[in-house]
């Protein structure tokens, strides 16, 4: 989804992204219901929990240790293109700022956020931006809070 400002190497190499600790659970992507459905079928090993409406997978902190997603392999994400909504739109959030959906990214990806804003401006516009709000209505749980720092690319028209 992110092919046109990020190549895959890079991420390959970083994984950033896969990896939580105590303070930024919060983070860890959303499992939409047909995505749990392929997760009991293909990986019944992996756990669940419940996030608002939603799940995310389970995983145990312990102080302030990184804990890597269960579906992180040596070679990317076992899931493909199957991976998590949250995954395939990372570093890219919808977030809830005085009370409009604005889309930010997370200045976390060093690679996303080298790139000038209008690049970034310009990838969102149109389709992305499109798909991003109109997934968050469909659930409302991946919009997260506005956190300060990252930058506004989009907001919600209504």
């Amino acid at each position: 989804m992110l092919k046109k400002i990020l190549d895959q190497k890079s991420c390959g190499k970083c994984r950033i992204c896969c990896g939580f600790d105590e303070n930024d659970k919060w983070e860890i992507p959303l499992v939409f219901d047909e995505l749990r459905e392929h997760l009991a079928q293909h990986y019944p090993e992996v756990r669940l929990t419940s996030r608002g409406n939603e799940h995310v997978f389970e995983m145990q902190f312990n102080g302030d240790e990184v804990v890597f997603c269960p579906m992180l392999t040596e070679t990317g994400c076992a899931l493909g293109d199957n991976k998590p909504f949250d995954c395939r739109i990372w570093p890219f959030r919808v977030n809830s700022f005085n009370g409009h959906k604005v889309i930010t990214v997370s200045p976390v990806c060093g690679t996303v956020s080298e790139l000038p804003l209008k690049v970034l401006t310009e990838f969102v516009q149109g389709d992305f931006a499109k798909l991003l709000f109109e997934t968050a209505e469909a659930h409302p749980d991946m919009v997260k809070p506005y956190i300060a720092g990252y930058p506004i690319i989009a907001v919600e028209a209504k």
